[in-house]
């Protein structure tokens, strides 16, 4: 049964929070970039990043300034067509509470923070395979099932469910900021998810980091 004409709850989803999550998620996709590009594993395979490593800008502040700026493009382009059609056409879900829209923009920025962060990790593999074909088709499958693009992950047992949210940041990227825009759960519990998004994001940063830095010695190691 389609969202629109559904009655009753599923998933603890009223209809209109379902048809405001489907029509916010297809927008926020394009914020996030749950897929983005192979522009680093390129640069790497050819060896243009080497370039990249002379600059006097640090290259994971340097791609991610870039993502940031794709992210607040996409808003303007991806995001605000969407959400508007929504609004027009079909009885969406409107926020109640007035801390819900500034704490929707915090975890859509965040998810941007993690998904780029994941994106880096995927591409970065290049520095030790040639071709990545493989972990990013991994990406591509795992973080649409885990993060909610395919389906609310609140349809899923809630032991799965909780452990995929505490144990991996992929809910953080889309799940986390369509609930939070739906007023999915209570308050606090909306802060603690936001809150789970902060710790991942600043985990997957420092990995970020430390493969950046393993990686660079490496191609020193390989006269690079």
């Amino acid at each position: 049964m389609a969202a629109g004409t559904a009655t009753g709850l599923a998933g603890g989803y009223s209809q209109k929070q379902l048809v405001t999550f489907v029509w916010t998620g297809q927008g926020l996709l394009a914020v996030v970039a749950l897929w983005g590009s192979t522009e680093l594993a390129d640069r790497i395979r050819t060896g243009d990043v080497a370039s990249d490593l002379l600059r006097p800008v640090h290259p994971i502040t340097m791609y991610l300034a870039a993502d940031v700026g794709r992210a607040g493009h996409a808003v303007l382009t991806r995001f605000v067509p969407p959400v508007l059609t929504g609004l027009l056409f079909f009885d969406v879900y409107l926020p109640r509470q007035w801390f819900t829209a500034p704490l929707f923009v915090l975890s859509t920025g965040l998810a941007v923070l993690l998904c780029f962060a994941c994106r880096f990790l995927v591409n970065s593999v290049a520095y030790w395979l040639t071709d990545i074909r493989g972990p990013m088709i991994a990406w591509m499958i795992g973080s649409g099932v885990l993060g909610g693009l395919f389906f609310p992950l609140r349809f899923l047992p809630e032991p799965l469910m909780v452990a995929l949210w505490v144990a991996t940041p992929f809910p953080g990227m889309l799940q986390t900021p369509l609930d939070v825009l739906v007023e999915r759960d209570a308050p606090a519990l909306r802060g603690g998810l936001v809150a789970l998004q902060v710790m991942w994001a600043g985990l997957l940063l420092t990995a970020c980091v430390m493969v950046q830095r393993r990686a660079e010695r490496r191609l020193v190691i390989q006269g690079g």
